[in-house]
């Protein structure tokens, strides 16, 4: 795992060693992505410049040192993942004869090898893995960027600068690419508007207008010249087709034979990403995911395996005890640090510049929290990411598509005046009335009945299932409206989705979470909370052949008689006691509500102040400022709407000192 960062145009460059000093300073805003070593090079005639940072992790030696050349000459790649099966394909090119000798036998040589045999698409189509890398064609000069097929990785892109001086800059991280010093990084208010919806910001958008994040399983090829053409990126992999193509050619299997070959298959792929030169364990939760991740490994290794999680003493929010009983049952070597909401809301003020731009999926603090913990011990560190999204675990999918079942009975208008009748009454008197009507006594357990009811309200109108679903797994529900002078540009849930119309609504969700949440927040909220502490994450869940399998599963045997992952959970219950493992999904997240109403009370009045939000001029601050009062009053619980708000408040603060 490693840090790339680069150019390429002459811009504002004067000389190689000009050159050199500014990607020093690029690759030195990542170098938490890659302590171990350091690397540059330039070719000052073309106007191309590539910058590594290495966390040494297979091939410790001098002979896995980046910016690596081609064995041919060819090409010169900076180079940031893990591809898991390259051994077999070093056995290919061995038996190929395309390989005169081999340097050392780090994956980078090995991809390089497969550049100069297959061709770029040829050597990706082979690879079982994570990356993102810059590659520079010396013959057809032409500089390629690339991203793994489900975007474990991160590459940021863009052109600064006008005319012939323009420049292509890129990097694993936006830090990098702000040390350039044509980087102009203006603020995209429409990017505001989508953090507001989503908690992230997905791709292609970053916050800065004219930079852009490389879709997963895409690539993209540059040319000098191309500054004012900017060529779009073109897409290897695409999950739509293996959608479409997995509902088309259905395994045959019975329930038993599927959950044999998923078994195999996970053994294989959770063999291959243990491979390391280095101390390697794995997060454990407690849950199904993680808990099938960390018995595959313990069956197969030699000793115990390490494993690590957190608690917290708040009610609702511990799954370390869970956690601990797996791993005493399975006998790995178990750690677990217990965090006080101090030690927790300590790490607060280093989020901005962990994750580089606005993030506000408030589990950022716990995995922060367990990375840092797992880098004590070890370098690598597996992860049970991915699970719900490719054997539909997420309870959001089936209660969208029955409430979807009961809703469109009922006509629209008819719908959206029972929306307004709720909202007429305001939340508090809803609670009030649910003390003395039987009717609502059952739907206020657990308290704020006011508020779900209000919830729901916003929800009836909805035109269609998808449009069902947005509403659902949104914040602000109008963002453009709350951002000043923003439109809310199309992603992959809106404008630029992808054609799904062979699949279920279920399906479509599944499909839709794993072109956009799953890359987009979860994968990046793991991958800067593990950088940021120089500790490699692997997720053999996302492994594109256990991703293809899954989808050609018959549905009923990932969600069955109403529970999710059911093909997932038999291969667990053969390591692990049902016991264990059936209970209610908790979730990985903090007390956020209490929290801004007590100890980041004074912070979050700091930020949301009205003058402050009236002098930055990006948000309506009146509506920003209700939600605030509405919360600290125990009315509603706002928290994940001003936590999006807070996070690119505190992310601005960052930027300006």
């Amino acid at each position: 795992m490693c840090g790339i960062a680069g150019f390429l145009g002459h811009g504002v460059w004067q000389g190689v060693e000009h050159a050199k000093a500014g990607l020093t300073q690029m690759a030195a805003a990542i170098s938490s992505r890659g302590p171990d070593d350091s690397g540059l090079w330039v070719d000052e005639g073309v106007g191309v410049g590539l910058a590594h940072r290495r966390l040494s992790i297979v091939d410790l030696s001098p002979a896995g040192h980046q910016p690596m050349h081609s064995a041919s000459g060819r090409y010169v790649i900076v180079y940031n993942g893990e591809v898991y099966n390259h051994d077999e394909i070093r056995r290919q090119l061995d038996a190929s004869g395309l390989v005169p000798n081999w340097r050392g036998h780090s994956d980078t040589e090995t991809l390089l090898a497969g550049f100069d045999a297959w061709g770029i698409e040829g050597t990706l189509e082979r690879c079982v893995g994570m990356f993102a890398f810059a590659l520079w064609d010396r013959q057809e000069r032409t500089l390629t960027l690339a991203r793994d097929r489900l975007g474990e990785k991160p590459l940021y892109y863009g052109w600064q600068g006008e005319g012939q001086k323009a420049s292509l800059i890129f990097g694993s991280e936006l830090k990098a690419l702000r040390r350039h010093r044509q980087f102009y990084g203006e603020i995209d208010r429409d990017a505001i508007s989508l953090l507001m919806r989503h908690n992230y910001i997905p791709a292609p958008y970053s916050i800065y207008r004219n930079i852009f994040k490389l879709p997963p399983g895409c690539l993209l090829t540059v040319r000098p010249d191309d500054g004012r053409d900017r060529p779009q990126p073109r897409q290897y992999w695409s999950l739509p087709q293996v959608a479409e193509v997995g509902r088309r050619n259905l395994h045959q299997g019975g329930a038993d034979q599927i959950v044999d070959e998923l078994e195999h298959l996970l053994k294989q792929v959770i063999g291959q990403q243990m491979v390391a030169d280095v101390p390697l364990g794995a997060f454990l939760s407690g849950g199904v995911d993680s808990s099938t991740i960390v018995a595959l490994m313990q069956a197969q290794a030699a000793r115990p395996v390490r494993t690590f999680t957190i608690g917290f003493d708040e009610h609702g929010y511990d799954e370390a005890v869970h956690a601990r009983e797996v791993a005493t049952h399975l006998g790995t070597n178990h750690t677990e640090l217990y965090v006080s909401p101090e030690e927790a809301m300590a790490v607060i003020p280093e989020l901005p510049t962990i994750y580089d731009e606005p993030f506000s999926d408030s589990s950022q603090i716990p995995t922060y929290l367990v990375s840092r913990l797992a880098r004590q011990h070890v370098t690598v560190s597996l992860s049970g990411d991915g699970g719900d999204e490719v054997f539909c675990g997420y309870t959001r999918y089936t209660a969208t598509a029955a409430a979807w079942g009961k809703l469109s009975a009922v006509p629209r208008p008819l719908r959206r005046m029972g929306a307004a009748g709720i909202r007429a009454i305001s939340p508090a008197h809803w609670d009030q009335a649910a003390r003395f009507l039987p009717g609502l006594r059952k739907a206020a357990m657990g308290g704020r009945l006011g508020d779900k009811l209000h919830k729901a309200a916003g929800v009836l109108g909805s035109s269609s299932v998808d449009d069902l679903y947005m509403a659902l797994v949104s914040h602000w529900s109008e963002p453009a409206a709350l951002v000043l002078g923003a439109r809310e540009p199309p992603t992959q849930l809106t404008g630029l989705a992808p054609s799904l119309d062979g699949l279920t609504p279920v399906e479509r969700m599944m499909a839709l979470d794993m072109v956009s949440y799953l890359p987009d927040d979860i994968l990046t909220k793991v991958d800067r909370a593990a950088m940021s502490v120089s500790l490699e994450t692997r997720v053999p869940l996302l492994d594109h052949r256990l991703v293809e399998f899954a989808w050609r599963l018959p549905q009923d045997v990932k969600l069955r008689d109403g529970e999710g992952k059911w093909a997932l959970k038999q291969v667990l219950y053969r390591y692990v006691p049902r016991a264990l493992i059936e209970r209610p999904k908790m979730g990985f997240g903090v007390p956020l509500d209490s929290w801004l109403r007590g100890p980041l009370r004074e912070w979050a009045d700091a930020l949301l102040e009205e003058g402050r939000l009236r002098r930055d001029g990006y948000f309506d601050y009146t509506a920003i400022q209700q939600k605030w009062r509405e919360h600290l009053s125990g009315q509603r619980n706002w928290a994940y709407h001003l936590w999006d708000v807070l996070m690119f408040q505190a992310w601005q603060e960052a930027q300006l000192a």
